[in-house]
């Protein structure tokens, strides 16, 4: 099985993080999103990663191949232009395949080894309270009878998450070439949900498959949320020195804590420094420091350093804060 993972997005609602570094290599409980995502996808059975790469590839590229011992076709896509048009591009590895594509730009909790047995062309689905943000179908007797992307007026809740399954690419591939090739968009992109619905017209039969968890990695405050939610239940035994850890945490083993309460809720890359601090609620990405601090709902970048702070902050890579 192969794996279509869209990640050329800018990510412009998390800056300053994107300044420097995708949106899917932003961390959130101890691995970066993309990492979460192939993991998931490594443990259903995909054996080739097609990644779509544009903004800052070059990093997802080495994240990849250092991390995964797998076959990986990377595809550039030049010009956002909607998803429809990014599968396109994955025409010459992906045609006529078993494929899952999924978004990187969410994090789903769901038994992924159990999709194909829901049917030969799945959607993954979930009810929202503001489906005017996303696509949604409509079910009848238990397939997908309609699709709509962002409706004005929708006539239900249940959106599509970002995970798709074919059994068989071929029609796929079909549908999001007559998007282009008909210049159908919708919100002035080529959406692959037009081409979902070309596929429905032309006969093909969709079944939903609800998820368990959805977990949006696109805005600070989001990203926080969802890395409270993965942190549930990990326990990885870290400790400091003269130091209190309150789960759940996850603390890379390389790293320093000395003098400090650190949790609930934080993820602590490799190579970060906490000292004579107090943080809750909170990411720090590799190498960051944090020292005489009192943090709560924030996002550190790597290589960062704070100093003197009692504070929320959201910093990029590389900064300096010293508020003594």
């Amino acid at each position: 099985m192969k794996a279509v993972i869209p990640v050329a997005g800018i990510g412009k609602r998390l800056r300053p993080h994107t300044h420097t570094s995708p949106k899917a290599l932003i961390t959130v409980a101890g691995k970066p999103i993309l990492g979460h995502i192939v993991d998931s996808l490594v443990d259903m059975g995909v054996t080739e990663l097609i990644p779509i790469v544009g903004y800052k590839g070059d990093q997802i590229t080495e994240y990849l191949t250092d991390t995964y011992d797998m076959k990986i076709n990377f595809v550039y896509q030049q010009e956002q232009k909607g998803i429809a048009h990014a599968v396109d591009l994955t025409r010459q590895y992906a045609d006529n395949s078993e494929l899952i594509i999924i978004l990187g730009d969410t994090i789903i909790d769901t038994d992924f080894t159990k999709i194909p047995e829901a049917g030969d062309f799945v959607l993954g689905v979930r009810e929202v309270e503001d489906p005017k943000r996303f696509g949604i179908c409509e079910v009848d007797g238990g397939v997908i009878s309609s699709i709509v992307e962002k409706p004005d007026d929708p006539k239900g809740n249940l959106a599509i998450v970002g995970l798709y399954y074919f059994k068989d690419s071929a029609p796929l591939f079909e549908a999001c070439r007559a998007v282009i090739d008909r210049d159908i968009k919708t919100k002035g992109e080529y959406q692959i949900t037009d081409a979902l619905s070309l596929m429905i017209d032309s006969g093909t039969t969709f079944v939903p498959y609800e998820i368990d968890g959805w977990y949006d990695c696109g805005r600070v405050e989001t990203l926080l949320e969802t890395n409270r939610v993965l942190l549930e239940g990990v326990k990885n035994g870290a400790h400091g020195k003269n130091s209190v850890i309150i789960p759940p945490c996850f603390i890379d083993p390389a790293s320093t804590i000395e003098n400090s309460v650190v949790g609930p809720y934080v993820s602590v890359a490799a190579g970060c420094s906490i000292t004579d601090s107090v943080v809750k609620n909170s990411i720090l990405n590799d190498g960051s420091s944090l020292s005489n601090v009192v943090l709560d709902s924030s996002v550190i970048g790597a290589g960062a350093e704070v100093t003197r702070s009692s504070s929320i902050l959201n910093i990029s890579d590389d900064s300096q804060v010293d508020l003594g």
